[in-house]
């Protein structure tokens, strides 16, 4: 009995020790995570709405206001020029694709096309749905117009028609709902 008692408390001041170690490891890392995070977050609002040079996140109250009860939607950013003129949007939000949750950066310009879109976050199968960071299905996004409903083809030639990813159809989708949920926003809430 003595035996077994000796052996519980050492497992015991070892995941004592294991644990300890952990959350020092966590509370050294989590801040230059959050860092990284924050960066990350601040290129791809660049990229996607290149003619901002300054964003301004809205605050609680006016995300509720736009975005309504959506909770797809994370954040909105209003883009400004160097005048201090607002040029576009951006949108962080996320949807679920087929490895679970995506979180992609969506711009729009105050002309009403989609600037860029960039993901963020995915857990895709490597190269079919991961396919969707590729720029030939990010770009196919570009300068489409949003009064119309976007819908992912093989061989785009309409003007509301974006690139499909093969044998992604699930991940496509995912991408395509959240550009027109952006869409929707913008056109009944921000557009002029």
């Amino acid at each position: 009995m003595n035996e077994i008692l000796k052996l519980g408390l050492i497992l015991f001041i070892i995941t004592a020790v294991s644990a300890s170690v952990l959350a020092v490891s966590n509370n050294i890392t989590e801040p230059r995570i959050a860092e990284a995070d924050r960066k990350a977050n601040d290129l791809a609002k660049q990229e996607v709405l290149e003619t901002a040079e300054e964003f301004d996140i809205l605050d609680e109250g006016k995300l509720k206001e736009v975005a309504g009860s959506n909770s797809n939607i994370i954040e909105i950013n209003e883009g400004y020029s160097k005048e201090g003129e607002i040029v576009g949007y951006t949108f962080k939000t996320k949807v679920k694709g087929y490895g679970g949750e995506m979180e992609l950066i969506i711009g729009i310009s105050t002309e009403g096309e989609v600037t860029g879109i960039n993901i963020l976050n995915h857990g895709e199968t490597p190269g079919l749905g991961a396919n969707a960071t590729e720029s030939y299905f990010t770009d196919s996004f570009k300068n489409k117009l949003v009064d119309n409903e976007l819908v992912a083809v093989k061989d785009p030639s309409e003007d509301n028609e974006v690139q499909a990813l093969t044998s992604a159809t699930i991940t496509t989708t995912a991408v395509v709902d959240g550009v027109n949920i952006v869409r929707e926003i913008y056109n009944s809430k921000l557009a002029n």
